[in-house]
């Protein structure tokens, strides 16, 4: 099988499993107590935080860990909008943000709460100067915008909206799940969210980042952990191996993030040229190193990733329909591009170009066969 939907979630980093092996005997104990196996879970614990705070440009107290990269947007969403609720109740989010962002901005509406959505063009980027306008308006308390895309890989314009959102004294909350570890993290934000899983490190591990200064106040029920942001027992062994991950990750970056990058360009040549009818979407030069969606006509998007699963491929569908909601991809349609037989296809570290190869080898024949059951020549 070859693994192509690191977007979903990359494979542990070797670094991880052997950190996490290791603490797993050293780190059991609960950090918050006094004697010496809790005193030494507590030193992995804050040391973890000092490098996952260095690689992300922050300070170590201004790290929590929370149980996912979900939570942590949940967090970072609602504690700040409970934290400024005398500055307004009015909440600027782009079209394009994960879902974790938009379900949270739904739970702000119903709470009385109001939300402005600010659209993406053709590659599914916003326009900073529409975006500042948002957030100039009165009784704005948050702006959200993600690093990059979780669907198309576009790079969102962080640090221009940053600067717009000081100038206006709102904070804007960054979802960096796609890009940490991969990218540097853009100056100017004021809450940061990103997920250990998607650069190496053991599922179950997010990081919430709060800037000093920030107005917060969790939605929680007081829990003394984590700065008093996360509830739960923290879990050190995870936590450790998610800061080797990320730690090695971004030590890797400059050189692997350039091979990828080389395949990805690859993949975005060699697709429309061998399949016809195919629309590649997202920004082809200010992009995440790694991924690449595009789109085929006359084509189901989970027809397709079955009959890659049956050749050994794993990609992800941006596209693919729920039975609960049975709609396509909200980040294509704000974008409005072809959402029908969307795959998307992200390179882990180490893939290979022969596995590349492969997969631009049979998908012609795939797409052929699946439009040929469907009368489409």
């Amino acid at each position: 099988m070859a693994y192509l939907d690191a977007a979903s979630t990359e494979p542990l980093h070797p670094a991880a499993r052997e950190a996490l092996l290791a603490t797993l005997d050293a780190g059991w104990a609960d950090p918050a107590r006094l004697y010496g196996t809790a005193r030494r879970a507590r030193l992995l614990l804050d040391q973890a935080r000092a490098e996952v705070a260095g690689v992300l440009g922050a300070r170590p107290d201004e790290v929590s860990f929370t149980s996912s990269g979900t939570q942590a947007v949940h967090l970072g969403v609602l504690g700040t909008l409970n934290g400024r609720r005398r500055a307004g109740r009015r909440l600027v989010v782009s079209a394009v943000e994960h879902s974790s962002v938009l379900h949270a901005a739904q739970v702000h509406e119903r709470d009385g709460g109001t939300v402005e959505t600010v659209g993406v063009n053709l590659f599914g980027r916003v326009s900073p100067a529409a975006f500042a306008a948002a957030v100039a308006e009165p009784g704005t308390a948050l702006a959200c915008l993600q690093t990059a895309n979780h669907e198309v890989g576009t790079l969102q314009p962080v640090a221009e909206v940053a600067e717009a959102c000081q100038q206006a004294g709102v904070p804007l909350l960054v979802d960096a799940a796609q890009s940490a570890g991969r990218l540097p993290v853009p100056p100017g934000w004021s809450v940061l969210a990103a997920s250990a899983h998607k650069w190496g490190g053991p599922a179950g591990v997010g990081v919430l980042a709060v800037r000093k200064g920030t107005r917060w106040r969790s939605p929680y029920p007081e829990d003394e952990r984590e700065n008093r942001r996360a509830p739960g027992f923290e879990n050190v062994p995870a936590v450790v191996a998610a800061a080797a991950a990320l730690r090695a990750r971004a030590a890797e970056e400059a050189t692997e993030s350039a091979r990828l990058s080389a395949l990805v360009d690859r993949i975005r040549a060699e697709v429309p040229r061998r399949v016809p009818d195919v629309e590649v979407v997202g920004d082809p030069v200010e992009r995440l190193p790694h991924l690449v969606t595009f789109s085929c006509l006359y084509v189901s998007g989970e027809t397709l990733l079955t009959e890659l699963d049956k050749e050994g491929f794993a990609v992800s569908s941006g596209s693919s329909c729920t039975a609960s909601t049975l709609r396509p991809s909200h980040v294509l349609e704000a974008m409005g591009v072809l959402t029908q037989g969307n795959v998307r296809v992200s390179l882990p570290r180490g893939v290979s170009a022969g596995d590349v190869d492969r997969f631009l080898t049979v998908l012609p024949d795939i797409v052929r066969r699946i439009r040929k059951s469907l009368g489409v020549q």
